[in-house]
């Protein structure tokens, strides 16, 4: 240790003082023998003070310092063997070095040391190669670990209690729901009160009996709702179960000829009550908008999740809606200067033909109208439809524009009807939606998370067989002051055979109402037999798809096209039509590149698998029997692996949904 006066600021000093003294004792020796002879002495008695005092301040200061280490390497010693903290040091060979008792502690080994980590603690594997923190699970316990690489170090927090804190906190999390009983009116309308009774206490012995068994509040609040209270365990409970409640209530009910059904409202998340109850009404009415039968959850951040809607909706609406929402139409027709009427990109009939219903409707009631068309996406069926237009009437060619002309035409006052989609990113051009003031939706899918924002007015019915089938209807309650014309009437009709297969899929009585309206105003069933003709090229297509065909499941057919070919929409929709139709075939799906960047996928079943709820999953949707989805920017093989663990995900324990 450096000597106290070996310091320049203390040294120097001491030595100045020690000559001052020294001449002055010399100077007064020669005056005053006796006087600088005991000056001499205090002098020097002085210097050896000092010197005897720095020995003993250094010696002290020795010991101190020694003691000191010695506290300190015990506390260190004590730390790591001690501390509620686990070390682990492992060499290049992920083989453990060293580990403090604490970590020990927790395994059934007395020592880790020389033991792998591949076998201890595989867990850690992908952690020590990056200096970061990860919570991970070993031996039944949980851990906040933290990587150093370059030291080759672990740190242990022991974090099982927080966890299990947190874990409980969001199994607490209180959710709410609302149960709906779809055709209770329907049902009970003609029956008499002993059976509407004995039916009654039947779903209500059923639902409270569901409730009890997963701990959940249930209370009646009218004849057809029930308000649940539930927290999150049990809300995941129900989902691990896909709601089975849905299938028990309509299985009970059938058995007493009156197969009653339910749609399930649930709002979760980190909100207040009143926006849960908000939550849960909202995903009501999205699971009523689908059709009914079916559970929707939807989240605090807005997502939503379905399940169930295994049963094809049946027929609900009534004349008096139709006429109700003509009526709601016509007053926003007439308040508006002009209507523009879009649908979904690649338009089928079904959508054509409802724009051209529409534009009809404006012009009833003396407003231009407009067909917004993109010519560089339309189909072979569309394409006859517009070149006979625009042989047999130019007048209403001349009324079909282009996006880019509907984007200079709209004003403030412009009415933009939106028909075959109600989803914003599939309509045909995004910026007429967003220019536009006043919006109508009028669709026949079920509706989905995705929405366009504040329409005036909503014509949703799921239980519709197609969009045309729906303006039909509307056209019935317009003024008659002018009759539609044959070929307007004709691409209705032939909308409706499109979407129902010629009237094999998806068909009610009012569907035959409907066309039966259009024949007697001219439609020609031969015309719309050559829009829909198909050339021997693409018979051949399609025949080299459906031979791809194999089987993944029981029941589940897929097919798919060449990678490094282009095919048709409509082409791969026939593909999965047709393969549909043969024997052992429960849904089918075709995968093929619709676009240079754009995988295709078309679903098509029978009822028994829910191909809607497969394609929302894969960011697609439509109808229980027909969906499709489109993916940008993957391979086919991609697609097809995303959907056989879509399939394997939904047909987990033999349970098709």
């Amino acid at each position: 240790m450096l000597s106290y006066y070996n310091r320049r600021l203390i040294q120097i000093p001491i030595i100045v003082v020690a000559l001052v003294l020294a001449a002055s004792s010399a100077w007064l020796f020669v005056y005053n023998r006796l006087a600088g002879a005991g000056l001499m002495i205090l002098t020097i008695f002085l210097l050896l003070f000092l010197y005897l005092a720095e020995r003993k301040l250094h010696e002290d200061v020795q010991k101190y310092v020694t003691t000191l280490s010695y506290r300190l390497q015990k506390v260190g010693d004590e730390t790591l063997q001690e501390l509620p903290i686990g070390i682990l040091l492992y060499n290049k060979e992920y083989m453990i070095e060293w580990a403090n008792p604490f970590l020990t502690s927790y395994f059934e080994e007395e020592t880790l040391v020389n033991e792998s980590l591949y076998e201890v603690a595989e867990p850690l594997l992908p952690l020590i190669k990056s200096e970061k923190k990860a919570v991970i699970e070993l031996n039944s316990k949980t851990f906040r670990v933290l990587s150093k690489p370059d030291e080759r170090l672990l740190y242990f927090f022991d974090v099982t209690e927080q966890e299990r804190t947190a874990q409980q906190f969001e199994e607490e999390k209180t959710a709410l729901g609302i149960i709906f009983l779809d055709n209770h009116d329907d049902l009970t309308q003609g029956m008499d009160d002993q059976t509407w009774s004995n039916l009654n206490s039947l779903v209500t012995s059923i639902l409270n009996n569901w409730a009890k068994e997963n701990g959940m509040y249930l209370k009646r609040i009218s004849s057809e709702r029930f308000f649940a209270v539930m927290n999150e365990r049990i809300l995941h409970k129900l989902e691990e179960n896909k709601f089975s409640i849905l299938d028990e209530v309509r299985e009970q009910t059938a058995k007493h000829y009156a197969p009653l059904t339910l749609s399930i409202g649930i709002g979760q998340g980190t909100v207040s009550l009143p926006e849960l109850g908000d939550l849960a009404q909202s995903s009501l009415d999205l699971a009523l908008g689908r059709g009914g039968d079916q559970a929707a959850i939807k989240q605090g951040e807005g997502k939503v999740k379905f399940y169930g809607g295994k049963t094809n909706p049946t027929e609900k609406r009534t004349r008096v809606r139709a006429r109700v929402i003509s009526h709601a139409l016509r007053d926003i027709v007439t308040d508006s200067d002009k209507v523009i009427v879009m649908g979904h990109k690649y338009p089928d009939m079904d959508a054509v033909g409802a724009s051209m219903g529409i534009r009809h409707v404006a012009e009833l009631n003396d407003r231009e109208g407009y067909i917004v068309i993109d010519f560089s996406q339309i189909d072979t069926a569309v394409k006859r439809l517009l070149n006979e237009l625009k042989e047999q009437n130019p007048s209403l060619y001349s009324r079909i524009i282009t996006p880019e002309e509907a984007l200079e035409i709209a004003t403030s006052r412009t009415l933009l009807v939106v028909v075959d989609t109600h989803k914003p990113s599939l309509v045909i051009e995004n910026r007429l939606l967003s220019k536009a003031e006043r919006v109508v939706v009028i669709d026949h899918h079920r509706r989905g998370e995705e929405f366009i924002k504040n329409p005036l007015l909503v014509y949703m019915e799921p239980y519709a067989s197609s969009t045309a089938e729906l303006v039909t209807e509307l056209l019935e309650y317009q003024p008659k002051i002018k009759k539609i014309t044959m070929l307007e009437s004709t691409a209705l009709l032939a909308g409706i055979i499109v979407d129902t297969k010629s009237f094999s899929l998806r068909t009610g009585a009012r569907t035959f109402d409907a066309a039966a309206y259009l024949r007697t105003h001219g439609a020609d069933t031969i015309l719309v037999q050559k829009f829909l003709k198909e050339d021997i090229g693409t018979y051949i297509q399609r025949g080299q798809l459906i031979e791809t065909v194999y089987f993944y499941k029981e029941g589940l057919a897929i097919a798919k096209g060449d990678d490094n070919y282009i095919y048709d929409s409509v082409l791969i929709a026939q593909a999965a039509d047709t393969i549909l139709t043969m024997n052992g075939v429960k849904a089918s799906f075709v995968i093929a590149r619709r676009s240079e960047d754009t995988v295709g996928i078309s679903a098509r079943s029978l009822g028994e698998a829910n191909v809607q709820i497969i394609m929302e999953q894969m960011n697609g949707g439509g109808h229980l029997t027909n969906a499709a989805t489109q993916l940008r920017d993957v391979s086919v093989e991609d697609a097809e692996m995303e959907l056989c663990r879509i399939l394997d995900e939904m047909t987990e324990g033999g349970t098709e949904e």
